[in-house]
């Protein structure tokens, strides 16, 4: 750990303030750029936190090193395949999920409910942003919990997921902890035998359609960055070779797409009015490399704001639509991760918002066409399996423009 970290004064700052603080202090100076980059008067502080959770884990044996990995691979046998075509409303449909994987009754209705909309919207694809095996992530890569956790409340759901890891995928001694990443390759692995689970590598991009791209999506590994305690093994520290390895993947990979539309899909969100917080302070936590997500706040201002135009996330149990500011140099925060469990009931931070929902189970789907970017948010009721949409946001500009095709 070093002495000498970049902490947000205040992380979950509304955009009035994080736009007035910048003013203030560069007073006199040039005015500060709101792109969504990181700004050059962040406080720096002494590094105070991390000691009990080291402690806490240091009897875990050092888990093994794979290496980072962004090249796609084949599915199951009979693996359901990618839509190369819009639907009938000449569109692609994409079911959002998040935090599913508990295999309740909660989960069975949503998933009901979603599977019954997939079939009226022409759903081609589906995402899940995470904690797809609660609570401890799955024990092997056949490990019966993907049954019954995925597979059979998705039954009849018969699209590619594209699936990213959360915090419970990789607990560590402590549930939820993400103190053990390498559990994570569990998933990678099982996605070799399922017809729907999809994660050909920890983080990875999907063009859609392959050929053309009009939407691309970018899932990325949020955990190491994330943990509620410290990383022992050096290869997933914070600033080890695996997370450098994969913020300079999906750098280029946001550099080099064609597509019209571009969506980051990772566990923990950048910003979020729910109890965890916004990346920098999650869960009241300002100090340390890990817990309070100060990288990852680093990385989504520096490489993913003003160049995606979606964030979407989990990990607080909450839905909500976010609205792009200059904070995020336009790109919208998505947050969908009530598809099984839910939350108090009240906002805890004053993001500007379009739409909030913070008791109701529910997901989401995104429409994407050449002209408008579209996503519907829907509450269900678990008693009669039944969806309600709630809201619906439209975007028709693109927040980046595509990259030149190559000669």
């Amino acid at each position: 750990m070093c002495d000498d970290e970049l902490i947000p004064p205040q992380a979950d700052m509304t955009e009035r303030e994080w736009l007035r603080a910048g003013s203030e202090t560069t007073a006199g100076g040039p005015s500060m750029r709101t792109t969504g980059r990181v700004p050059q008067w962040v406080n720096r502080r002494t590094l105070l936190g991390g000691a009990m959770a080291g402690a806490a884990l240091a009897v875990l044996p050092s888990p093994s090193q794979s290496p980072a990995s962004a090249a796609p691979r084949l599915g199951g046998p009979g693996a359901f395949p990618f839509p190369e075509h819009p639907n009938g409303k000449g569109e692609f449909a994409i079911l959002v999920t998040g935090d599913a994987g508990t295999g309740d009754e909660a989960q069975y209705a949503v998933a009901a409910a979603a599977r019954d909309l997939c079939r009226t919207e022409g759903i081609g694809l589906a995402v899940g942003l995470g904690d797809n095996i609660y609570e401890n992530g799955p024990e092997s890569d056949d490990d019966s919990e993907f049954q019954d956790k995925f597979e059979k409340p998705n039954s009849g759901i018969d699209v590619p997921w594209l699936m990213v890891l959360g915090n419970h995928d990789c607990s560590g001694l402590i549930p939820g902890s993400g103190g053990d990443p390498s559990r994570g390759d569990r998933e990678v692995a099982y996605a070799a035998t399922s017809r729907r689970w999809y994660m050909p590598s920890r983080y990875y991009s999907v063009p859609l359609p392959a050929a053309d791209p009009l939407v691309e999506f970018f899932a990325i590994d949020t955990i190491p960055w994330s943990s509620y305690v410290a990383q022992l093994d050096p290869h997933y520290r914070w600033d080890g070779p695996y997370m450098r390895e994969q913020r300079s993947w999906l750098d280029g990979a946001l550099r080099a797409s064609r597509a019209r539309w571009k969506v980051v899909i990772g566990h923990h969100p950048y910003l979020n009015n729910g109890k965890h917080g916004s990346a920098g302070s999650y869960d009241g936590f300002e100090i340390g490399n890990y817990t309070s997500g100060v990288h990852l706040k680093d990385m989504y201002e520096n490489v993913v704001c003003g160049r995606a135009d979606l964030i979407l996330s989990g990990h607080d149990h909450t839905l909500q639509i976010l609205e792009p500011t200059a904070r995020t140099g336009g790109t919208r925060q998505v947050v969908c991760g009530a598809s099984a469990k839910t939350e108090d009931g009240t906002a805890h931070f004053g993001h500007p918002a379009a739409w909030q929902n913070f008791s109701d189970h529910g997901f989401m789907v995104l429409k994407v066409s050449g002209a408008r970017l579209t996503i519907d948010a829907y509450t269900v009721d678990v008693a009669t399996r039944k969806a309600t949409l709630a809201h619906r946001t439209r975007q028709t500009r693109p927040v980046a423009a595509p990259a030149p095709a190559h000669a």
